[in-house]
């Protein structure tokens, strides 16, 4: 069982073009910056918004295929879970979970008793009774996920299911939904901006950019070898993107990068913040690597200081450009004993073993 979309659909100005597919018994997450067509996506899946060519298949049964072929949201067997639940605030807890049922014709007496089944195996039996409004944010985020798994779907949908929790109750929620995640045959894809629900609820992750799938594959693969921007931002290393020629990489901008192994043609590169040291002089010994930089900013975060560098001197960047080459995380104390304020040069050094290339 698998959800495959490939298909394409044009809003406006915007044009959606994809092709993935969410494996059944696995979390499949979509991640990408606003504007990128993660909406967009959910709408042609549910059956909100029909695509314009192409086709979405479920467990082997075409839901859109234009011209000829388009199922009614009410008739995909889906289970959607929103940031905001949608719960009826007329009706308990108990009365949302059994909706569903009820709306595909299981007796009432059926439907309660499978919603109150549902409910003890979400710990939430003794909040049956309750309206949403008696509910805590990570009650009715269960109830809703409850509700979406009692009308028994071929598929699960979550957008952004952990967004309007707030930090505690997030991670008990995270982990209770791990868990019936688990035990889900069908796919799930799961939207999201939070790159720790990808990390803990994900098994494979499709990387959304301007409308089009740039990466995709196991975490892990993924996270390895960012191809982005928006991937290497999210997993918080460096990126480079040059051409390298042996074990000297020349960055688009300009920057000549020492590597260990020998490389040829386009190449990406990653560089750990936590392995760029940062020196008020030109650093001498086992560095390879080192460019006099200006610091655009600094931010602390937690016990590290993120130090942005500009373009070195002397590369095809320009230092006032305000081009991030470089992010360093150094400790306070570090900051406090070079002296370190934005606008200042200063001495960024990387060994070349820190320094992992690919091909692009």
């Amino acid at each position: 069982m698998s959800l495959i979309a490939a298909f394409a659909v044009a809003r406006g100005s915007f044009t959606l073009e994809v092709e993935l597919e969410a494996p059944g018994g696995q979390v499949t997450a979509v991640l990408g910056p606003n504007g990128a067509g993660k909406t967009t996506l959910l709408r042609a899946v549910t059956g909100g918004l029909a695509v314009d060519s192409g086709s979405i298949t479920l467990d082997g049964v075409v839901l859109d295929a234009p011209p000829d072929r388009f199922v009614v949201p009410e008739r995909r067997r889906l289970g959607f879970v929103q940031q905001d639940h949608l719960l009826f605030p007329h009706l308990s807890a108990r009365a949302n979970v059994a909706f569903g049922p009820r709306a595909q014709g299981v007796a009432a007496a059926a439907a309660d008793a499978r919603a109150a089944a549902w409910l003890e195996r979400f710990g939430l039996a003794d909040r049956a009774s309750l309206k949403p409004a008696s509910l805590s944010g990570g009650q009715a985020q269960r109830v809703a996920l409850a509700r979406a798994l009692a009308a028994d779907p071929a598929a699960l949908l979550l957008d952004e299911p952990l967004a309007a929790l707030d930090a505690g109750t997030r991670v008990d929620v995270r982990r209770d939904l791990r868990r019936h995640l688990d035990a889900f045959e069908g796919p799930t894809l799961l939207v999201t901006h939070d790159p720790v629900d990808a990390l803990t609820l994900a098994d494979r992750v499709v990387i959304l950019e301007s409308g089009r799938v740039g990466q995709t594959g196991p975490l892990a693969e993924v996270t390895s070898r960012p191809r982005s921007r928006y991937v290497a931002d999210l997993i918080g290393t460096n990126l480079l993107h040059g051409s390298a020629d042996g074990t000297t990489i020349t960055t688009d901008a300009g920057e000549v990068v020492t590597v260990a192994e020998e490389h040829r043609g386009a190449v990406l590169a990653t560089v750990a913040p936590t392995a760029v040291a940062l020196h008020r002089s030109e650093p001498e010994g086992s560095p390879r690597n080192r460019w006099r930089c200006p610091i655009l900013d600094m931010d602390l975060l937690g016990d590290r200081v993120r130090v942005r560098l500009g373009s070195p001197s002397g590369s095809g960047g320009s230092g006032g450009s305000g081009r991030v080459f470089l992010v360093a995380e150094i400790t306070p104390a570090a900051v406090a004993e070079l002296g370190l304020g934005e606008g200042d040069e200063v001495w960024a050094s990387v060994k070349a073993t820190e320094v992992v290339a690919y091909p692009a």
